[in-house]
């Protein structure tokens, strides 16, 4: 019996499901898509809260999330480095004061993640 070349059999095969479509915000056919960075809970409640908020101090954010300074810490930077969030040091008198604002990247970030999970939510049947 010949082989058929892996053209051939790629050819007659049956798509995957879901296959050739692109993940973008919303769709709800490659749940794996989600945004990895937002989607960890201290890193999600640190852009909800920002875009809600002009702006939160470090310690506004540490008490509203109800972590510690270096849990805080850690995921701040991670958002920042990916471009979500800002971060201005600066000195109130003599006191070190950390603000963070979160950035049109952030914006929309999150609002293509909102977007996905209620697009995953309607697939479920919820």
């Amino acid at each position: 019996m010949a082989k058929r070349s892996s053209a051939a059999a790629a050819k007659a095969a049956p798509p995957a499901r879901g296959a050739g479509l692109k993940a973008v915000a919303g769709d709800a056919s490659a749940p794996l898509a989600l945004d990895r960075i937002i989607h960890e809970r201290v890193r999600l409640a640190i852009v909800s809260a920002l875009a809600v908020h002009d702006a939160l101090t470090f310690n506004e954010l540490k008490a509203l999330l109800d972590t510690s300074d270096g849990n805080l810490s850690v995921h701040a930077r991670k958002l920042e480095d990916a471009g979500y969030v800002a971060c201005r040091k600066g000195f109130e008198g003599r006191v070190p004061r950390t603000e963070y604002r979160i950035t049109a990247a952030g914006r929309r970030a999150l609002e293509g993640y909102l977007a996905h999970m209620e697009a995953l939510i309607r697939r479920v049947g919820g």
